[in-house]
């Protein structure tokens, strides 16, 4: 079940909101958060739910191991080290284990049979949050939680379990143990969720068909110059919109139902630097690797050298987590050098702003040329492709044609991903307070603008059988 599908719409969440308006109980309505949340983690397979119940079991119990050996005066860190151990082992084996012994094989020749492992939806979002939350037990950030129920709560939360935003459990421990649902709220959150369905069920959706046509691998050798650089741009668009829209929809529902989850994009296309992208883009990611990993390595206050090696730690690890696959591997080391290049090398105060945003713009475009080819060959026709090296020409009609169907459709997108919008709902917010002619536009448009949404994106999704989040594969 996905946020953007009908019987998640109309059915599911519907019966969620109306059953915790109707539970006053603070213990019953997180019984009933937690039956919902299983049931849609469950929906697309109940064999991964073991695996989230263990995961959630092993982090529960060295949280506890680690409280108490504190309460002892004992630092707790070899119950931290063995559940970092563990947790990591259960997601290497799910997650890597055909990706190495593929590679075993193709060196050595074994093993002739290679296991087909089924990967768990969400299982590196909900491993990273149950991290998150051991490790803040160990520091004294977070309060360790002795009801394993109300852990597994926060860990299978179905609004952002499956594909973030990355939440702590410090950030949501006051929600799950006494939250408040405000009207106010109820509406941000209806407005919120209506734009991020409508930016999926449209948008990235359309995107897709566009950049799937361009760079579909049975074409793609013979695609031209200009049609290979505009499904890269379509897929460009597509990944944000469709990862961003989730990320939307996550923080929607989380006000309609009194979580407060963090902000997980600030329009990271706008960015005039790499580093300034990495702000933008995927926060509660970034901002994980941040807080449990750089800085616990030395971060930026140390020597040079030993800067770089955790810059490559780091971003070697960030391409790992995204999946198992070289292309992945490539990707996070393939932002490490220009980052590495942005601190050390280029100057970046003396380039002009738009230059510099251009430049972004480009590194980021070629990075997600590299993210969307796991076969590697293809992903070598594709960049070849981008500069004719193929054979292929500079422009066909077919490209053309593709072009000139969607020119339209591509703009929007292109200004969707800006702040625009945002500015322009701003300039109107802040008429409305100085004008009673204003206030009534305002008004009528805070109330009509999520209807409408609603109602273009249930037509986009009773007509569209494209409709996967990018985002559940990792």
């Amino acid at each position: 079940m996905v946020f953007s599908s009908l019987i998640f719409v109309f059915l599911f969440f519907t019966a969620n909101i109306l059953t915790q308006a109707y539970v006053s109980d603070m213990k019953k309505k997180n019984i009933v958060m937690l039956c919902f949340s299983l049931v849609f983690y469950a929906w697309a397979g109940i064999r991964y739910l073991p695996l989230l119940l263990g995961m959630t079991l092993i982090c529960w119990f060295f949280a506890l191991q680690i409280d108490h050996a504190r309460r002892r005066g004992v630092s707790g860190k070899s119950s931290l080290i063995a559940c970092i151990v563990l947790v990591l082992l259960i997601l290497g084996i799910f997650k890597y284990t055909g990706f190495f012994l593929r590679n075993l094989k193709a060196i050595t020749g074994v093993p002739k049979v290679i296991p087909n492992i089924v990967l768990p939806i969400g299982i590196s979002f909900y491993t990273f949050q149950l991290l998150s939350y051991v490790i803040d037990v160990y520091r004294g950030d977070a309060e360790v939680q002795r009801k394993y129920w109300l852990l597994l709560l926060y860990a299978s939360l179905f609004h952002q379990c499956i594909a973030g935003p990355i939440v702590r459990y410090r950030d949501v421990n006051a929600d799950i143990l006494n939250r408040k649902v405000k009207m106010a709220e109820i509406s941000r959150g209806i407005t919120r969720f209506t734009v991020g369905l409508a930016k999926k069920a449209v948008l990235a959706n359309g995107c897709a068909a566009v950049a799937d046509t361009l760079l579909a691998a049975s074409g793609l050798k013979t695609t031209s110059v200009l049609g290979v650089w505009l499904g890269a741009i379509a897929f460009m668009l597509q990944i944000y919109l469709d990862f961003s829209a989730y990320s939307d929809m996550a923080i929607g529902m989380g006000l309609m139902c009194g979580f407060h989850y963090k902000e997980n994009f600030n329009y990271p296309y706008v960015a005039d630097s790499i580093t300034d992208f990495w702000r933008r883009w995927h926060i509660s990611l970034s901002t994980f690797f941040r807080d449990y990993v750089y800085i616990p390595l030395g971060g930026n206050r140390c020597s040079k050298a030993r800067h770089i090696i955790n810059l490559f730690v780091v971003w070697g690890l960030t391409g790992m987590w995204h999946g198992a696959s070289w292309n992945y591997i490539l990707w996070g080391l393939y932002y490490f050098v220009f980052l590495v290049l942005e601190k050390y090398v280029f100057k970046l105060d003396r380039i002009a702003k738009p230059a510099r945003h251009l430049l972004a713009l480009l590194v980021v475009l070629f990075g997600w040329v590299i993210f969307k080819f796991e076969n590697m060959s293809l992903l070598g026709t594709a960049l070849k492709g981008m500069f004719g090296l193929n054979g292929n020409a500079f422009h066909s009609k077919a490209a053309w044609l593709v072009f000139r169907n969607n020119v339209f459709f591509l703009l929007f997108a292109i200004i969707a991903v800006t702040p625009l919008g945002t500015k322009l709902a701003n300039m109107l917010r802040n008429l409305s307070r100085n004008s009673s002619v204003w206030l009534r536009v305002y008004g009528a448009w805070d109330i009509l603008h999520p209807l409408l949404l609603l109602v273009i994106s249930t037509m986009a999704l009773a007509g569209n059988s494209y409709n996967p989040f990018l985002y559940f594969q990792f």
